[in-house]
């Protein structure tokens, strides 16, 4: 009887002694926790927690702040980029705005501060002005555009939609541009009439803006092409040239808020640098997508694609 009592003593105590390690544990887990879920968010490190422990319990509490963790570093990455993509285009904005603003003051100065100016001379000021302030009303439309897309508050009613007709429309708007450029113009259209889901207006600034962009930077080329193709899901319109193209390096800026050709802010590539951007949201808002190939002086192809229409 005296070893039994014994034994059962001898297995409380071992029992006690376990559990008084699991608790131990469990503090010390905690505990670690407690100060390296403190030491993440105080430093924002990109860091998770890593827990020896066999509690299954605590594996998917672990789990889960894991993913919680990442979640909010990938919004807190997200956010850095649009406050760092927000200040450039600010200041790009600012920079785009204040050149043509500066340009008409000069000239109305020039009107004001010479009265014996002639007429002639008077009324080619006054164009130059209009062009200018044109220029930044387009700009100050263009970036009111993208905030409203990016904002969810453009609505964009989508319909059946002529691609054919789309297509032939939008390149015989730039027929006496590109005759004057001497540029050699590929249209290749099926005979077969191609529907697709989209919105009309939407779907003609997004030409006019790639094939303005194709006629600005692939100049030298001397080739624009247009292509409507499809296949059993989609159609595909492609706008293609032949000039210097876009490298590796630009390929995937292209489309970000601000960015022109090779990041320059000279003449050489002036633009607003919205005009792609508000292809691409134009674009996605439209259920579709738009991609780039570019192979410098052999072919450079924006491609967008929209969702197919057989009835």
């Amino acid at each position: 009887m005296v070893i039994f009592f014994l034994m059962v003593i001898i297995g409380l105590a071992a029992l006690n002694f376990y559990q008084y390690n699991v608790r131990k544990n469990e503090k010390r887990n905690f505990t670690y926790i407690h100060r390296k879920l403190k030491q993440i968010i105080d430093n924002q490190t990109d860091e998770k927690l890593l827990v020896h422990t066999g509690d299954e319990e605590l594996k998917q509490i672990l789990i889960e702040i894991n993913r919680l963790l990442e979640h909010n570093q990938k919004m807190m990455a997200s956010y850095n980029k649009m406050e760092a993509s927000m200040r450039k285009m600010l200041s790009n904005i600012s920079h785009d705005l204040k050149t043509p603003l500066t340009v008409v003051l000069g000239y109305i100065e020039i009107v004001l501060n010479n009265p014996n100016r002639t007429n002639e001379e008077t009324k080619e000021l006054l164009q130059k002005v209009n062009v200018k302030t044109v220029e930044v009303l387009d700009l100050i439309k263009k970036f009111f555009d993208l905030a409203r897309l990016e904002s969810g508050d453009k609505d964009l009613p989508l319909t059946r939609v002529n691609m054919n007709e789309v297509c032939q429309k939008n390149i015989l708007q730039f027929y006496e541009v590109l005759s004057a450029k001497g540029f050699d113009v590929v249209i290749e259209l099926p005979e077969t009439i191609q529907y697709a889901l989209g919105n009309g207006e939407a779907l003609d600034r997004v030409l006019n803006n790639l094939l303005s962009n194709a006629i600005q930077y692939g100049g030298e080329g001397k080739v624009l092409g247009l292509t409507l193709r499809s296949d059993e899901q989609y159609v595909f319109i492609d706008i293609w040239d032949k000039g210097k193209g876009i490298s590796e390096l630009h390929k995937d800026l292209v489309f970000e808020r601000m960015y022109t050709l090779e990041d320059s802010r000279n003449k050489s590539y002036q633009g607003s640098g919205l005009g792609l951007t508000i292809t691409k949201r134009l674009v996605e808002k439209m259920g579709g997508h738009i991609f780039l190939n570019s192979k410098p002086y052999e072919k450079t192809t924006f491609t967008v694609q929209v969702k197919r229409i057989t009835y």
